[in-house]
């Protein structure tokens, strides 16, 4: 709570605590956490997992310890000689425009919640929101006057997004059938406290992992070859506005990291979009 962390995170903290308790506890009622032990379970983590679920183990178990110092039960924090592991550099997937373009008209009159996912798909390359942001998004956010939408993001910080008028479009197409939906949820007499931006059959909040389920298959069915996940979306949101010679720090702002080097891992990418042009281009290459 004082952190601000999603539901995912303290879930994945939590089961970061509970595997070094399981290894380090044994037979003993206690836990022990000493240098010593906390090695021992890291180098057990290299030996089966990718270096960067052990960056996270370790930050989890890190942020525990922290923690219990803060609160007196230890003196010093037995996690900060702790070194992480080195995490190769990630090349983020993206589409091309024609891709994206593509994946946004596969939705037709045939699929029941064919306007829906338009405007599930339409808002997604138009803001860069990461998925859990669109499957929290309430109706009060969207403004259509100023063709704005208000972001609940990571650590519960709010910021503000513009959207293009194609998804403002999509979005009010899609309104008739929200207010079906919803209608004949408060007919079976399930009242609701929030009122999210989009619903699934029964009137309620769709899901994150129904919104991926959503995209994934209309990836497929648009023959496009890259994984298709609404984070690839949002790459090829900051991809192409970089591409088209947007500012970093503005691409930063609309994308809600905290820390530019976060943004600068879509730089190389233009870089190859850069040499690729240079290469077609320049007369005596």
């Amino acid at each position: 709570m004082e952190k601000g962390y999603s539901e995912h995170t303290v879930a994945s903290y939590r089961l970061d605590i509970s595997d070094y308790n399981s290894c380090d506890k044994g037979e003993a009622e206690t836990i022990t956490l000493t240098k010593d032990s906390i090695r021992r379970w890291v180098y057990g983590l290299n030996s089966n997992k990718k270096p960067a679920s052990v960056a996270r183990m370790i930050s989890g178990l890190r942020q525990f310890c922290r923690f219990l110092v803060r609160e007196n039960y230890l003196v010093t924090d037995p996690t900060a000689s702790i070194s992480m592991p080195k995490i190769g550099k990630h090349i983020p997937v993206f589409l091309s425009v024609d891709e994206v373009f593509s994946l946004i008209e596969e939705p037709r009159g045939g699929d029941r919640f064919h306007l829906r996912d338009t405007a599930i798909l339409e808002l997604l390359y138009s803001t860069g929101m990461r998925v859990s942001e669109i499957s929290k998004c309430e109706l009060a956010a969207l403004d259509f006057q100023q063709g704005m939408v208000t972001v609940l993001g990571k650590g519960k910080k709010e910021r503000l997004v513009p959207v293009g008028n194609q998804a403002l479009d999509a979005v009010r197409h899609y309104f008739p059938q929200r207010q079906s939906l919803i209608e004949a949820k408060l007919k079976r007499g399930r009242l609701h406290a929030d009122d999210p931006l989009f619903v699934n059959s029964r009137g309620g909040r769709l899901t994150s992992r129904s919104i991926e389920r959503m995209v994934a298959g209309y990836g497929q069915r648009a023959g496009i070859v890259v994984p298709v996940t609404p984070h690839a979306l949002r790459h090829s949101f900051a991809t192409h506005l970089l591409e088209m010679g947007a500012d970093l720090r503005v691409v930063q702002e609309l994308l809600g990291h905290a820390s530019l080097s976060t943004t600068q891992k879509y730089t190389h990418l233009t870089i190859d979009h850069l040499m690729d042009v240079y290469d077609k281009a320049h007369p005596l290459k």
